[in-house]
């Protein structure tokens, strides 16, 4: 049996590492990033022109401010809970539970507790 690597993380908010995931080894969601004090964590897991997905943990208080973006983002809570900010509408998620962001629509995530998620952004259909 093959064990993971242990993964590097940025620790510093709204910065994407672009180191990937290694291919062809696997791997636990939750364990591959942790919570750091203060901050919002991201780890790529795989990086391609035609989008990405990213692991993200967010210490007690943290969220991400409002954006928009150009293509529709997939959200899914993979521990605690999390409130995603739709065009003004909130939605409570939960561990397991995902919600699809809209291209084009403000969104921003409201901090409550710790809570880690991944992010899947599909950028086909957009040329």
């Amino acid at each position: 049996m093959v064990k993971p690597t242990k993964l590097d993380h940025i620790e510093s908010k709204a910065n994407t590492d672009i180191k990937e995931v290694e291919k062809g080894v696997s791997h636990i969601i939750v364990e591959i990033i942790e919570y750091v004090p203060n901050s919002v964590v991201i780890k790529t897991i795989i990086k391609k022109s035609t989008g990405n997905i990213s692991v993200m943990s967010f210490d007690s208080g943290e969220g991400l401010t409002e954006k928009t973006s150009p293509f529709d983002t997939y959200a899914q809570i993979i521990e605690g809970k999390a409130d995603i900010v739709i065009d003004k509408v909130s939605h409570k998620l939960e561990s397991g539970q995902g919600i699809i962001i809209p291209a084009h629509l403000p969104n921003h995530i409201n901090p409550n507790g710790r809570f880690k998620m991944i992010q899947t952004i599909i950028k086909s259909g957009y040329e």
